[in-house]
């Protein structure tokens, strides 16, 4: 069973032990580096928690963090950013629970649309994005990455 939990700021522990672990694991598939968060200060991580307006999950199985996934607004728009599954569980619909909770987190929100940016040789993201809906609609801001939508 997964178990899928909302974060506040001062869940910061909780978030930075998955993220850490995610960084170390994916560190192609973030726009941030282990290196750049793996000595950061508390008071960095509860910002982090503390967008203005994000809706930060994990997910656990068996009381273990396994996934993680963050819906923000952005210049007007809505984005699932931060998504990760561990390796051991990917396969097993952590991916799927955390799309989809994010997708009805934007919905409450009265977002029209969801948006993000995958890199392109993560076809495996790719495919879970799809079968959500996303479609591609053309290269990112970054170098090497595709921005998906999708309507809500």
């Amino acid at each position: 069973m997964i178990d899928l939990r909302a974060l506040t700021s001062d869940d910061w522990a909780a978030w930075r032990d998955i993220r850490l672990r995610a960084l170390a694991d994916a560190p192609h598939a973030f726009g941030s580096s282990l290196e750049e968060w793996e000595n950061a200060s508390e008071e960095r991580w509860r910002a982090r928690l503390e967008l203005p307006g994000s809706h930060n999950l994990v997910a656990y199985v068996d009381g273990e963090p396994v996934g993680m996934a963050t819906g923000a607004p952005f210049d007007g728009t809505y984005e699932l950013i931060s998504m990760w599954v561990a390796p051991e569980m990917r396969g097993r619909g952590v991916g799927d629970a955390l799309v989809e909770a994010i997708l009805r987190w934007a919905r409450e929100q009265g977002a029209r649309e969801l948006r993000l940016d995958v890199k392109e040789h993560n076809l495996s993201a790719i495919a879970l994005y799809v079968r959500h809906g996303f479609i591609d609609v053309g290269p990112s801001r970054e170098l090497g990455e595709r921005t998906m939508m999708t309507r809500v």
